[in-house]
């Protein structure tokens, strides 16, 4: 289970997360919903260890990890607002990127790769990343986090490039694939539709949570 322990934030004199609880099971779904500036950005790397709270502490599975790089190759599939994809490298090496970068990418890690793109809606794996459009590199990015099925996925506004028919078809294959793998699931949005379909919804406000 990922826990954050009354985790707060502060830069200067700005408080950006206030006094945050929340738990995340195997298995189970949770949106953040909230205005834009309100701090969900934020949460979601504290979340995933790529930021340092002020206050508070961060664990899984009961556990404060002493190596959140390592934890995150192992334990985090994330889908990042901006994509974080490599421009230069297909749609198919920027999926497989983080397992080869932790060692573990297999033989048959590129024929699931092209699977889980056509899923995707990618029908050309071999097109470089940047001159795909915004939306097919939001499925890009998506297909990428949850290949090697992850015990915890964090997503950033996965369907913010997509148009609505896709985003509702994409927001269907992120959740099928984290009920299938048991995973946890943090998502923060201002989708109505993506966020319908967690099991809970909290909203985040002025850096607090409702």
């Amino acid at each position: 289970m990922l826990a954050l322990h009354d985790v707060s934030v502060r830069v200067g004199e700005l408080t950006v997360l206030d006094a945050i609880t929340l738990a995340v099971p195997p298995g189970r779904c949770v949106g953040i919903a909230g205005p834009s500036g309100s701090g969900k950005t934020t949460l979601l790397h504290v979340a995933g260890m790529l930021l340092e709270p002020s206050l508070g502490s961060v664990t899984w599975q009961g556990t404060r990890s002493r190596d959140p790089a390592g934890w995150r190759r192992k334990t985090v599939g994330f889908v990042f607002q901006d994509f974080c994809l490599v421009p230069e490298l297909s749609a198919l090496a920027n999926v497989l990127l983080p397992m080869r970068f932790a060692a573990f990418c297999s033989g048959d890690a590129a024929g699931r790769g092209i699977a889980m793109l056509a899923e995707m809606g990618i029908a050309h794996p071999h097109r470089r990343a940047g001159i795909l459009s915004r939306g097919e590199q939001q499925r890009v990015a998506i297909a990428r986090a949850v290949l090697n099925t992850p015990p915890l996925i964090l997503a950033d506004e996965p369907t913010a490039s997509l148009d609505a028919g896709t985003g509702g078809q994409i927001a269907k294959l992120l959740i099928a694939a984290a009920r299938q793998a048991g995973a946890a699931l943090l998502v923060v949005s201002h989708d109505p539709a993506l966020l319908a379909e967690m099991d809970e919804v909290r909203t985040l406000r002025g850096g607090r949570l409702a």
